[in-house]
């Protein structure tokens, strides 16, 4: 039996409740087929660890964008494109350029708030507030802008909310809480209830400060709904950022976006004579914007510097539904060389992302072998500067190669785990789109099951390089691997995982260790991922988002448009 029909015959008899046992003994036939077949096989863990290796070597500094350690990388990957017999996937050029700009922002001192009474405080940068521009300009600054305070900062329709409902805020900079309203009221019924929305995130609130038209967007940090302490916020809104280059020099963002901690927010209410309840009271429904009655300043010094790095593209033309298209992505991209720690500066990124750059050749590899092509296309994506904000997959997702209304799906591929086989799969977001639904059957036929992410409040869904193609209304499935380890347990698993992310997430130390890692898991991960990527290749449908989702709108109306 060709191995297209295994899988369909596998995941039909799986998928019947109730079988006979001729039925299941046929199943577990065909199974066992499924599993020896030859292009399942090619993905394999020798193969796996090479790549890992290789690309999580200290020749390869960190893999840096805009670096030697870039060269290396991109050039490794087209190299192994190659070998595998796969077609460039820009053209002629297996490279996308990702033309950046890095900006370093410096305050010239303290923001300064004052009230109509001449009343002021002074807000201290890094201890009380960050700020930076995305502004090409070498000096930004507001000057006794005015503050508003809008609650969430949110415009969702299909959530029947607007923040900035009846408000001109040209010119003003708005203040607003973090997360949804969703998450600070527990309740189900608003928004998604304590899982993050889109309108939640960081991202979302100086994009629609900038469509607003204001001059300045400063979110109140608080831990909990941020998910993160202030350290974090303070050392990512410190020091160089990356951006897109844009023809307008994103002189159409607002001048200012920073965070201010909430013992600062505390101080600027008092100041206006608001009160604190206020904040509060901005998760409930039918909440207004209150203008402030006090004034900010603050001018930013900005150092530019312009720099272009590189995504890699690799196609797998489909036999049938050629112009169809499946994104395989991962980020290649690390933190390159940094401050020392224990004597290591190189920031190796083995786990953060060699593995899903490694299943990526992988995927390609087990393609390749299959004894009848895939019918869609295979578009496999190592994109840049993740890192620095989802930089390359944000400028493939807005420049596409291959129209976004004939892309399929995008599966994304981070940050493995190396703690041998498990019995889950955690889908990051679950519940957002009918892919879900394709991981939850590929995992049965590996005898494991779909786990939701545990803390949906945090966003991790809008973390990752799908998302950008999330936003633009593509299905995306980012599934992370599980913490049940089938000899070890789930607490155990858990405990590893917690682990890494502690003492190695974003350190020099999460290099490759032969001896320590059990690559069974990240094998079964990716056989999973090939199987569900085969299913959708040779299948007529175009998943959706499901009800609820705030992507589903932007779907509809591209595949409305497409027709």
């Amino acid at each position: 039996m060709k191995y297209s029909n295994l899988l369909l015959a596998g995941g039909l008899m799986l998928a019947v409740a109730c079988q006979s046992s001729e039925q299941e003994e046929q199943a577990s036939e065909n199974t066992a087929k499924w599993a020896d077949s030859t292009a399942m096989q090619a993905i394999d863990a020798e193969g796996f660890a090479k790549h890992i290796e290789t690309l999580a070597s200290d020749e390869f500094e960190g893999r840096m964008p805009g670096t030697a350690g870039e060269e290396k990388t991109i050039n490794y990957l087209k190299d192994e494109f190659q070998k595998l017999g796969l077609e460039p996937g820009n053209g002629d050029s297996f490279f996308q350029e990702v033309q950046m700009v890095e900006i370093s922002s410096q305050p010239q001192g303290p923001m300064v708030v004052k009230n109509g009474e001449g009343e002021s405080v002074s807000l201290d940068y890094l201890k009380d507030y960050v700020a930076l521009t995305r502004r090409v300009q070498e000096q930004t600054s507001l000057e006794n802008s005015e503050l508003v305070f809008a609650g969430y900062g949110v415009v969702a329709p299909e959530y029947n909310w607007n923040d900035y409902e009846g408000l001109d805020v040209e010119g003003k900079t708005v203040v607003v809480m973090v997360n949804d309203p969703g998450f600070a009221t527990k309740e189900e019924s608003l928004f998604n209830g304590e899982a993050m929305t889109y309108y939640g995130r960081w991202t979302y609130k100086y994009e629609e400060a900038a469509r607003q038209g204001a001059a300045g967007l400063l979110i109140i940090h608080d831990t909990e709904p941020a998910s993160y302490p202030w350290s974090v916020v303070r050392g990512g809104w410190s020091g160089p950022a990356l951006y897109l280059q844009a023809q307008d020099n994103n002189m159409s963002r607002a001048k200012v976006e920073g965070w201010i901690s909430l013992e600062s927010a505390k101080k600027l209410f008092a100041l206006a004579g608001m009160d604190e309840s206020l904040m509060e009271e901005a998760s409930k429904p039918g909440f207004k914007a209150v203008p402030m009655g006090v004034t900010a300043s603050l001018t930013l010094d900005n150092s530019l510097k312009e720099s272009i790095s590189n995504n890699v593209l690799a196609l797998k033309r489909g036999a049938e539904r050629r112009d169809e298209y499946i994104i395989y992505t991962a980020h290649w991209d690390h933190l390159g060389i940094g401050e020392p720690v224990d004597g290591d500066s190189i920031y190796n990124g083995a786990v953060d992302n060699a593995t899903g750059t490694a299943a990526l050749l992988e995927l390609a590899e087990a393609f390749t072998e299959l004894e009848d092509p895939q019918g869609r296309s295979i578009l496999f994506l190592a994109v840049t500067a993740e890192e620095q904000g989802l930089l390359g997959s944000e400028y493939y997702a807005t420049n596409p190669v291959y129209p976004l209304d004939k892309t399929v799906a995008v599966i994304n591929m981070d940050a493995l785990g190396n703690i041998g086989s498990t019995k889950d799969l955690i889908v990051v977001g679950y519940g957002q789109s009918e892919l879900d639904d394709l991981a939850e059957a590929a995992a049965a036929k590996m005898d494991m099951h779909v786990t939701p992410d545990q803390n949906p409040g945090a966003g991790y869904f809008y973390r990752s390089d799908h998302f950008s193609f999330a936003k633009m209304g593509v299905p995306a499935l980012y599934a992370e691997s599980g913490h049940e380890s089938r000899e070890q347990g789930a607490e155990w698993g858990k405990a590893q995982t917690e682990t890494y992310t502690s003492e190695h997430y974003h350190g020099p130390s999460d290099e490759y260790d032969a001896e320590s890692w059990d690559m069974a898991g990240m094998v079964e991960y990716v056989q999973l991922m090939f199987d569900l990527g085969v299913e959708l290749a040779n299948s007529g449908n175009f998943p959706n988002y499901k009800e609820g989702s705030e992507f589903k709108a932007a779907r509809d109306d591209m595949m409305a448009g497409s027709k």
